[in-house]
């Protein structure tokens, strides 16, 4: 039987870390007077989002076992006409399984950044902003209207401007949250502007309303042209995807946010912000389901972002930039599931990812931190036998994302590949080949990575940064370059370790409920007869012991073992090989470490053509015709017209009395020739 959850505890789920976030932020930074301390601060946050953490998967249970829902407006904002502006939360299946995966990451991240930032006098406003990320991206996905939704959106949007340029002193960090802010607002106007179209033609905010009028809008064409208005708000409403979740083209703000510190990474650009494209777009499913060309368009711009931006991954040397391209590539597999209409396999991925990845990214922190802040993979080696618990972590991190057999990974990729397959799209045949391709880049690149780091002979010796004057030989955190690995504190392990074990289970735990079950009935809405693949997935898979079983004989496990196996010869055993390659595919390599010239022309094409625009309108548009001519213009003429009639008003009676007979004499003559 189901029941209605409690508004009360559901209000305290975004309210706790906000108020953790206020308490840091005012009283434990110099803008409130420096009246609390690092552990007041650290502690404040950590409770509020633990305590969110609790209630979310109290939450979860009711939702699981009682069938609890929750769908009200809690604040009325205004009303103008017909349209409701409110704040509401809709909690059903897959909002308390967000909230799960949110709470528990950030409560991780909470707990590494203790040990991270212990040294950085910035350590009471990064606790700040994270928490109020927490809240931002609570308030997301717990909304029931699009205008929560919007705010949500924005907001995740503004606290990761904030955590990239965290270190405001470095240009690269200054570069990174405003490139990542630009980019990002590409994508909120296409956004605004699929929302606009809701509101405009369906007369509502609200989820629920707009989804009763979804066949209504489906039937509708966009004015002016032969578009359905449906793909029309689809399309726009996925360009917002495409920036937040940082799809081709508008990726190329993510990898440059690596210059924030290493727990935000872990945050926002593995579990959190940069899934909100691909958690709207499944709470619009009703909408998508309604446009094939729209689902078409997402397969081609997921399928791009999964393929090529794993190679990107091969050349990278930043041991986080290697994590955050996987990142991109992963969110092209959720995107590809999404276009296949196999809406709740992005999801599971969504959730599975979201652990391995924040596992990794929080691994490489803590090698960075064991090898004193040196992010250069090619100067690591044999880090094993220095670091066991973030060797073990992190290795098992990287059997999930590869797609292990019996791992997490394993089973949201593995569905993934399959639903792609079965759809009947034109666009499925180009994103399954990319998919398939991309399990052997990702294992590639994934223990490319590995064994250069964990594995080989030490190369601390050959850093060429670390064999510098006594004075450049220590860096900022007081650590000397020429010291072994060491493993480091326990707040920054212990989370890799509650970490690691979903990454293990938690895909074996929720195959069945998430893709067949009842999990999300009522929620998640798809046209099986237009759209089969989820039917077809059903009829395949049977449960996971049996589906681990048989992926050691599909394609994917052995693309993946291929990687794994030439990355190991490429780099363990003939480590002169990838030199040898990289100059007989030089163009190839120029090609890949440029980004595929996409940032040259984002600031060489566009930004120089938007600027030349701009420039124009200003000096022929605004300074020449508005001002010169309408403005300046248009007291000229009234000027010169009082000049003329200034004349005429001399005071003489004689001039005025002439000046009627003449009137008088045009107007006979006018008259007379009338009537000729």
């Amino acid at each position: 039987m189901s029941q209605t959850l409690s508004a009360s505890m559901l209000l305290a789920v975004p309210l706790a870390p906000l108020a953790g976030s206020a308490l840091a932020g005012i009283l434990g930074t110099a803008f409130g007077g420096n009246h609390i301390g690092r552990a007041a601060s650290h502690s404040a946050t950590i409770l509020g989002v633990l305590v969110a953490f609790i209630i979310s998967a109290m939450t979860l249970q009711s939702v699981m076992v009682d069938g609890a829902h929750f769908n009200q407006t809690l604040y009325e904002w205004m009303v103008v006409g017909d349209l409701k502006m409110e704040v509401g939360f809709l909690v059903d299946s897959l909002t308390a399984m967000m909230m799960c995966v949110v709470t528990f990451v950030s409560l991780m991240v909470h707990i590494y950044t203790i040990g991270y930032m212990d040294e950085d006098d910035g350590y009471n406003r990064f606790f700040s902003y994270i928490s109020l990320f927490t809240f931002s991206m609570l308030m997301l996905v717990m909304s029931n209207n699009f205008l929560q939704l919007f705010f949500g959106w924005e907001a995740v949007g503004l606290v990761s401007y904030l955590l990239i340029g965290f270190w405001y002193n470095r240009p690269t960090a200054i570069f990174a949250n405003l490139k990542a802010f630009l980019v990002n607002r590409v994508g909120d106007f296409g956004f605004i502007l699929g929302i606009g179209l809701i509101a405009a033609y369906g007369g509502t905010l609200n989820y629920s309303e707009t989804f009763g009028k979804a066949a209504e809008l489906g039937s509708m064409g966009f004015p002016g042209t032969d578009w359905q208005l449906i793909t029309v708000i689809c399309i726009c409403l996925f360009i917002g995807a495409m920036g937040k979740s940082a799809q081709f083209p508008l990726h190329v703000w993510l990898p440059d946010s690596m210059e924030g510190p290493t727990p935000i990474s872990a945050l926002i650009h593995a579990a959190t912000m940069v899934t909100a494209g691909i958690f709207m777009v499944a709470r619009m499913s009703p909408l998508f389901e309604l446009s094939d060309t729209a689902l078409n368009f997402i397969l081609v711009i997921g399928a791009i972002t999964a393929l090529f931006m794993g190679f990107l991954g091969i050349i990278q040397n930043d041991i986080k930039r290697v994590i955050a391209y996987s990142t991109l590539s992963q969110l092209g597999y959720m995107t590809v599931a999404l276009g296949a209409s196999a809406y709740s396999v992005a999801v599971f991925h969504l959730m599975t990812h979201a652990f391995f990845k924040a596992l990794l990214f929080l691994g490489a922190g803590s090698v960075i931190l064991g090898l004193h802040h040196n992010q250069d993979i090619r100067w690591m080696g044999a880090v094993r036998k220095y670091m066991p618990i973030t060797w073990i972590t992190f290795l098992l991190g990287s059997l999930a994302l590869i797609g292990t057999p019996f791992f997490s990974g394993f089973y949201s990729k593995d569905a993934i590949i399959e639903a792609v397959h079965a759809s009947q799209l034109p666009a499925a045949g180009f994103a399954y080949f990319a998919v398939l391709a991309g399990v052997f880049v990702t294992a590639f690149y994934s223990f490319r990575l590995y064994f250069l780091v964990f594995h080989g002979k030490e190369r601390y010796d050959q850093n060429p940064d670390a064999h510098h004057d006594d004075h450049h030989a220590h860096d900022e955190h007081g650590h000397h370059h020429d010291e072994k690995p060491h493993e480091t504190p326990w707040v920054v392990w212990l989370p890799l370790v509650l970490l690691a074990i979903p990454s293990v289970v938690i895909g074996a735990m929720a195959l069945m409920p998430m893709l067949f079950g009842t999990f999300f009935d009522g929620v998640i809405h798809v046209d099986h007869a237009k759209h089969g693949a989820m039917t077809e997935l059903r009829e395949a898979i049977h449960g996971w012991v049996p589906m681990a079983l048989h992926g050691f004989m599909t394609a994917p496990f052995w693309l993946a073992l291929a990687g794994v196996a030439l990355s190991y010869y490429m780099y363990m055993v003939n480590p002169a090989l990838p030199a040898s390659i990289k100059r007989a595919f030089q163009p190839v390599y120029t090609l890949l470490e440029n980004k595929y010239y996409l940032d040259w022309i984002n600031e060489n094409v566009i930004a120089r053509g938007a600027r030349a625009l701009g420039t124009g309108l200003w000096k022929g548009g605004d300074r020449a015709l508005i001002d010169g001519a309408i403005v300046n213009g248009s007291w000229k003429l009234v000027g010169w017209i009082s000049g003329v009639v200034r004349r005429l008003q001399s005071g003489y009676l004689y001039q005025y009395a002439l000046v009627m007979i003449l009137g008088i004499f045009v107007l006979m003559t006018y008259f007379v020739w009338l009537n000729k």
